[in-house]
């Protein structure tokens, strides 16, 4: 029988310099995505899939990230003295309990395996999950509870995978298929960051990981691949070199790359576009300057 999955990292640790100079005191994974952080998207979907100890890699100047997750007795005494039960409960749905979350320091920026690794010692001898926050995956059922199903048969190691245009493929991690079973591929080996033409297929590699220790003791290694990088798809093309499974899974719904600013302001459009409170009016503006931008023409 299998390890059942409930841990799950974020390596949280970047600097965020694509949005400043709003990062200069607020953290990228607390910007607010509509009306949420980018964080809680990442443990709301943690949640879904059965996560119930939640890892933050972070570094200095992270601590409104921290607060985030506490309580705040003072704005929870506000609502309740306003009678604002609804907001109350919204408030509180952020709470985490003591001993859930724990929080480790990343203190030099040497890559996602640096960063994965500085966790070991929480991890343990158990599979875990590695969630990046920049990636907000919208999904009837949440990407990482569809890689939860599929690895509960498979086992080994898993990466959420997605079909890129060619000329993309130099972003990111790219899966060499040994054999494509439709929603799985298992692969024969990853490619990070390939030249224009080099890249083995068009499946990348997207922020969701579901790993076994293995990938954390080549992770001990510390050595270096693409952008002199402590890379993470590296530990797990060398788990698969002592012969554990590694399998891509093609995820159903629509990942937004929250990373940049145009996949921020697409994700926000969506998002709110898909809230009955919002959609209206959102729609209604849209329609205007697509109407203004026509009639200029």
């Amino acid at each position: 029988m299998r390890n059942k999955l409930t841990k799950a990292i974020f390596p949280v640790a970047g600097l965020g310099t694509r949005f400043l100079p709003a990062t200069k005191s607020v953290p990228k994974e607390i910007m607010t995505l509509v009306d949420r952080p980018l964080v809680q998207y990442a443990i709301d979907e943690a949640r879904a899939a059965g996560i119930k100890e939640f890892i933050f890699v972070t570094s200095r100047g992270k601590g409104a990230l921290e607060d985030y997750f506490d309580t705040a007795p003072q704005l929870e005494q506000e609502l309740r003295k306003k009678g604002k039960d609804e907001l109350l409960e919204i408030l509180k749905s952020t709470n985490m309990d003591s001993g859930e979350i724990a929080y480790t320091r990343q203190n030099k920026a040497l890559g996602l395996g640096h960063a994965v690794w500085c966790a070991r010692r929480l991890i343990a001898n158990e599979p875990f999950a590695v969630i990046l926050p920049d990636d907000v995956i919208a999904a009837e059922k949440p990407c990482l509870a569809q890689m939860v199903e599929a690895f509960a048969e498979t086992g080994g190691n898993m990466v959420a995978a997605m079909e890129v245009p060619e000329k993309d493929a130099c972003a990111y991690g790219v899966l060499d298929v040994k054999e494509d079973m439709g929603r799985m591929v298992s692969t024969k080996g990853m490619v990070e960051k390939p030249k224009l033409g080099e890249a083995p297929s068009n499946l990348a590699v997207i922020g969701r990981y579901i790993l076994t220790p293995t990938v954390l003791q080549k992770l001990n290694k510390k050595k270096t691949g693409a952008g002199g990088e402590i890379q993470l798809t590296d530990a797990i093309d060398a788990a698969r070199d002592e012969g554990e499974d590694v399998f891509g899974f093609r995820f159903e719904g629509r990942r937004f790359d929250c990373g940049s600013k145009s996949g921020f302001l697409r994700a926000t459009v969506a998002f709110a576009l898909d809230r009955p409170d919002l959609r209206d009016d959102l729609q209604a503006y849209i329609n205007e300057i697509a109407h203004s931008a026509k009639a200029a023409e």
